[in-house]
């Protein structure tokens, strides 16, 4: 079963083989999946005894739990978005490389609770704590498009991470930025945060500032602008965008970044994930994948090359 029933109101009863489980874990298989459970308990259509609970809620014995359907909550449910939509790079029994379009949101966030990239995968990922990400190892902002990795089960997941934190997982990444650095390679070692006046940017002006890295090579120089190719090596969020600031060179088309908007006739940020390489986690071979630059922006940059 997949979901509670249109206008459905269910009370479920915990057993003693069951007490002592997590709330989203007791609820995964009358719900379909541990994801549906805790969107349902995030969205507060799980209670016990009237009351909302947080997905880690330890249930007990003989606790009555009350699960509405979404529809009971606000009559502008009426309908969902349509499932994010992904092209799949590479794919084996342990793991997949998704190529994320542009505007595809990779987890449910706060005002993106359907039509992610994750709930897409739902049957076909798996792995970590949260089941919000099941198999998410790293993620990509909604407008920047291109490769990201994904378990499928919690052991890849596990040597995914240690992949990702031990920097055995190399992501490249194609930006045009603005103006030409004065170096063709360089490296951006800038701890990064919350802004101290806007929270919802990323800024080197920040209260709690963390370790980031970001190496870039030159691969054209323009009139203008310039293509880089960037390398993480660390991965926080807006790492690039704001690394690139910093230096002077916004990425071109992100306005929230210091650039102009719709420059080159881009609605987005020019910022691709071009390239993942790594070691298997299961067989030790190299998985190397690529992603040619999607339509708008390689438009983009035969616009810049004229000047």
């Amino acid at each position: 079963m997949r979901g509670v029933p249109v206008e459905a109101e269910r009370v479920l009863e915990v057993d003693a083989a069951s007490a002592g489980q997590r709330l989203d874990q007791f609820l995964a298989a009358p719900l379909g999946s541990r994801s549906q459970a805790a969107r349902l308990i995030e969205l507060g259509l799980v209670t016990i005894g009237g009351q909302r609970v947080q997905k880690r809620y330890t249930v007990l014995e003989g606790e009555r739990i009350t699960v509405l359907a979404e529809t009971r909550q606000s009559g502008s449910r009426a309908s969902k978005p349509a499932p994010a939509t992904f092209d799949v790079a590479y794919e084996d029994e342990f793991l997949l490389v998704v190529d994320k379009p542009v505007g595809v949101v990779v987890h449910p966030a706060r005002g993106h609770q359907e039509g992610t990239l994750a709930q897409a995968l739902e049957d076909r990922a798996a792995g970590g704590d949260d089941p919000y990400r099941a198999g998410i190892v790293h993620r990509l902002d909604r407008d920047t498009s291109g490769l990201l990795v994904v378990a499928k089960s919690d052991e890849v997941h596990r040597k995914l991470k240690a992949l990702l934190q031990e920097r055995e997982l190399r992501r490249e990444y194609l930006a045009l930025v603005e103006g030409v650095p004065p170096a063709r390679t360089g490296t951006i070692d800038a701890p990064i945060g919350r802004d101290r006046k806007e929270r919802v940017v990323m800024s080197l002006n920040t209260d709690v500032a963390r370790d980031a890295r970001t190496h870039f090579e030159l691969v054209e120089a323009l009139a203008e602008t310039s293509l880089l190719r960037v390398t993480l090596e660390t991965g926080r969020t807006h790492q690039i965008r704001t690394h690139m600031l910093a230096i002077g060179h916004p990425v071109v088309g992100d306005p929230t970044y210091g650039a102009s908007a719709g420059r080159y006739g881009l609605e987005r940020q020019f910022l691709h994930a071009a390239r993942l390489a790594f070691p298997h986690p299961m067989g030790g071979e190299t998985v190397d994948v690529s992603s040619p630059l999607p339509a708008d922006l390689a438009a983009a940059l035969e616009l810049a090359r004229r000047g």
